[in-house]
């Protein structure tokens, strides 16, 4: 026999067993369900702060961006990993879902009729959070 070695033997290639393999829907739902408990929390902890700040619609309005946008980055860094792969359409499919959630779940509960064009722009909000935030986390390097 002659020197030669399969990567697997040198190390180079690993194998994952069945339950340790990822899908890209259960990375999904996961970096969903982590946005919905970063928004959950921040939304607990906004609406105590109310109580003593006495903000302005204006400011009740950037601060619910800024958390709408927080959730997206921390289900994005759930889904994608430091270092992974697929960073931008990971990402995007998660803003894409938190959003689209959001909007349902306010039309329903509101019982507002926005304009189309409010639901449309928090959806491409939060995709093109969700992609920026993912091609950033992807990028980044393992330690």
């Amino acid at each position: 026999m002659s020197g030669y070695t399969t990567p697997a033997a040198k190390g180079t290639m690993r194998r994952r067993s069945g339950r340790n393999r990822k899908t890209v829907w259960g990375q999904l739902l996961r970096g969903l369900l982590t946005a919905i408990g970063v928004t959950l929390g921040c939304v607990l902890l906004f609406a105590l702060l109310l109580q003593w700040l006495k903000p302005s619609d204006q400011v009740i309005r950037i601060v619910n961006q800024l958390i709408k946008l927080g959730s997206i980055f921390a289900g994005v860094w759930v889904t994608v990993g430091r270092g992974g792969e697929n960073g931008l359409l990971l990402g995007a499919g998660v803003g894409l879902a938190y959003m689209l959630l959001g909007v349902l779940l306010y039309a329903l509960l509101s019982g507002q009729q926005l304009p189309f064009t409010a639901y449309l722009s928090d959806i491409a909000m939060g995709v093109a959070g969700g992609g920026i935030a993912g091609a950033i986390v992807a990028g980044m390097r393992r330690r």
